[in-house]
């Protein structure tokens, strides 16, 4: 009997630390996804090439990550406010500007549509 209970308590304890383990395995999975999807907002910022589409982007890389999940939102947060703080201390841009990226960066992660930053005349290809 003694056995068995302790079978049994032994298969619980590994279920629940092989749940923890997919789980933190798909956070971190989510995570790289949304830092690709951030890097190919980015590229595609740099591409365009296209004045007053930031906000756009900004939405648009946070949206994309934050489908994937807790890890891609997390990853998108993190990038966005990096990119902020560097932006804010080092650039010169001001506050005003972070303010505005850092409402399309919140807009975008929390479901918004990106589409509402777009300006007009961006080509259809982004």
């Amino acid at each position: 009997m003694r056995l068995c209970v302790c079978l049994v308590l032994l298969s619980l304890v590994s279920c629940a630390s092989t749940n923890v383990l997919v789980d933190g395995g798909r956070f971190v999975w989510d995570a790289l996804g949304g830092a690709r999807d951030m890097y190919r907002a980015y590229q595609d910022m740099r591409e365009a090439n296209y004045k007053g589409a930031d906000k756009y982007f900004h939405a648009r890389g946070n949206y994309d990550a934050a489908q994937r999940g807790p890890g891609g939102a997390w990853a998108a947060k993190v990038i966005s406010d990096a990119r902020e703080k560097w932006q804010s201390d080092l650039s010169g841009r001001g506050a005003e500007d972070t303010r505005a990226d850092q409402e399309a960066n919140a807009w975008g992660r929390n479901g918004g549509d990106p589409n509402r930053y777009r300006p007009a005349g961006l080509p259809s290809k982004y």
